[in-house]
């Protein structure tokens, strides 16, 4: 007997007899298990309180004038909840959401086409708007501030431009380098919010959730032991809980306690501080090779193998706000609390009188 799954599901089972076989059946894993475990609604939404309170303002002002909600831009480090936190928005409004992002948006057509397909009250969102080239940004300036749609017909004398009218909508930026954004985009939105770093209490909220739902038993001191491993981001927790999980069916009973997250931790070479394989790799070479920095980052990628917006986007924006890395006009230097992470005992001259 086979069973196939539809087009939402990512396997399939063969039984044979009494014996089931199950195979991977679509690369789309782990964006399916991410669908599955994002939040729905402000409730369920763990983290950034002051935000949530400010969007619910937001959003009950809005559907008392019977408008679309502001345009509003979302940035910070990666894996804080910028797409989910777009799904609730609209979940609140009950307006439908189209999701892109900008690398895919390369050419004008791209853009209209999907600004075209709007209905009233919609919510359009670009990730990573940052790397929105010229053309799309400039087709977005009209659309956003007077919902039309500036085009051309005709070629040399005969060109003509018309402005087509949009239906009102809701366009939701998320960006990880708010800097990069040209200042005419930015001043286009009238909500712009950060979002933070999220505390152990917080993650450990969002662990037992996502442990919840893939029915994944785990106790208070295992969540909070992966929390601190997760350096303060959810995308990392949920991913370590499926990592420790493994752990506990295939070595314990499958329950996840303290001391089983701490071990499988461990293994995949995560501390205590969440700095994996890379991250000490980084601070290491800086304390050895170049007596603790400063030192630019583009000798330090090629030094590691990295890629340097691998180690801006991913390694940096943690490292920084743990305090283990400094960045200076002169370039990256290690601090004295990575010193002593790493237990190393003598710090440079300069930086004696700060241990």
């Amino acid at each position: 007997m086979s069973i196939i799954a539809d087009d939402n599901d990512f396997i399939q089972k063969e039984t044979h007899g009494k014996n089931p076989v199950i195979k991977a059946e679509s690369i789309e894993f782990d964006k399916n298990f991410e669908n599955c475990i994002r939040p729905k609604s402000f409730d369920t939404y763990i983290g950034q309180s002051s935000l949530k309170e400010t969007l619910k303002i937001s959003i009950e002002a809005a559907k008392k004038r019977e408008l679309p909600l502001d345009h509003l831009l979302f940035y910070g480090p990666p894996g804080l909840g910028k797409t989910t936190l777009a799904g609730v928005i609209a979940e609140q409004m009950g307006v439908d959401i189209k999701i892109t992002s900008a690398p895919a948006l390369e050419r004008p057509r791209d853009i209209i086409g999907i600004l075209m397909s709007l209905k009233g009250g919609e919510i359009l969102f670009i990730d990573e708007i940052h790397r929105l080239n010229k053309v799309a940004e400039e087709i977005l300036y009209p659309a956003m501030e007077d919902f039309f749609l500036d085009m051309t017909t005709g070629k040399s004398q005969t060109v003509k431009t018309l402005r087509v009218p949009l239906p009102k909508f809701t366009l939701i930026g998320a960006t990880t380098k708010a800097g990069e954004l040209s200042g005419p985009l930015r001043d286009r939105f009238g909500i712009i919010h950060r979002l933070e770093f999220y505390t152990e209490d917080e993650l450990a909220q969002v662990i037992t959730r996502t442990a919840g739902i893939l029915n994944i038993e785990i106790t208070q001191e295992g969540a909070h032991a992966i929390a601190r491993r997760s350096r303060g981001t959810p995308r990392i927790a949920n991913r370590l809980v499926k990592r420790v999980s493994d752990y506990a069916l295939v070595k314990h009973d499958g329950k996840i306690t303290g001391d089983i997250a701490n071990k499988s931790l461990d293994i995949l070479k995560i501390d205590a501080f969440g700095l994996d394989s890379t991250d000490r790799a980084l601070l290491k070479l800086i304390i050895e090779k170049y007596d603790g920095g400063p030192v630019g980052i583009e000798t330090i990628a090629a030094a590691i193998g990295e890629d340097v917006r691998t180690i801006e986007d991913v390694c940096e924006p943690y490292l920084l706000q743990a305090g283990l890395l400094q960045r200076t006009p002169r370039g990256r230097k290690v601090s004295p609390a990575a010193y002593r992470h790493l237990n190393y005992k003598n710090l440079p001259p300069e930086q004696q009188g700060l241990f």
